[in-house]
């Protein structure tokens, strides 16, 4: 029943396969930069509690990184909502609506319902 998943909800739209596949790619980008954030944090951590001089330098440009990282999981994420609730919208076709840039660079634009 995993590919139902979706099926059925809002207005009775249903989520087509290929808005899936492109929020499953998306959750996979995400969970590949958290994962290099975890590694990130850890040589971060190493090299404060070495106290190296060295090392300590190092940690600004890998905490740019780690930064840069999570303004991209939030870009992801935003991108992921944006589009879901597109994908729920009724459209005049009768068919999902949203779709994800698959380039891995997120909108930096927000849409906000309201």
């Amino acid at each position: 029943m995993e590919g139902d998943l979706f099926s059925g909800l809002s207005n009775g739209n249903q989520v087509d396969g290929k808005v899936l596949q492109t929020f499953q790619k998306s959750f996979v980008q995400v969970q590949d930069i958290l994962d290099q954030n975890r590694l990130l944090i850890n040589e971060i951590n190493q090299n404060h509690e070495s106290k190296i001089p060295d090392n300590l330098t190092r940690n600004v440009g890998l905490i740019k990184e780690l930064n840069n990282n999570i303004r991209r999981v939030v870009d992801l994420y935003a991108d992921l909502s944006n589009n879901f609730t597109r994908s729920m919208e009724p459209s005049s076709e009768g068919e999902s609506s949203g779709i994800l840039k698959t380039n891995g660079k997120a909108n930096s634009k927000r849409i906000r319902s309201g």
